[in-house]
């Protein structure tokens, strides 16, 4: 499984930002695919998922309301649009990728930064 992650950038505060992981190496139908971020000094969080077979979404507390994950079936790509962004929500963003029925993300894209400015 291969995960690329793009879409990063700066941004001030209140604005939008839409990531995007394209994933490819095997059908995605029985994984539930998230994203994470990491700011400078912290642990990594969890942030959005979204199951692939039936597009149930799970979300942070942090992020409800604000944020809305998505999946693109024909183009194997996963979407986090990010709306009223705030400066907290600076971070380096990872996609990820787990089969249902494992406890864990066993794969990783690489990060893409997002910075929001006040």
């Amino acid at each position: 499984v291969q995960l690329q992650a793009c879409g990063g950038g700066l941004v001030q505060a209140g604005g939008s930002l839409r990531l995007s992981c394209a994933a490819s190496g095997r059908p995605f139908s029985n994984y539930i695919m998230g994203w994470f971020r990491q700011a400078p000094g912290k642990e990594r969080e969890f942030v959005a998922a979204i199951r692939w077979s039936d597009i149930r979404t799970y979300y942070a507390e942090s992020v409800k309301g604000r944020f809305t994950i998505s999946r693109d079936n024909a183009k194997n790509t996963v979407y986090l649009q990010m709306n009223s962004l705030k400066p907290e929500d600076t971070a380096a963003y990872y996609c990820a990728a787990k089969e249902k029925v494992s406890s864990t993300y066993n794969y990783w894209g690489q990060g893409t930064q997002v910075t929001v400015s006040s």
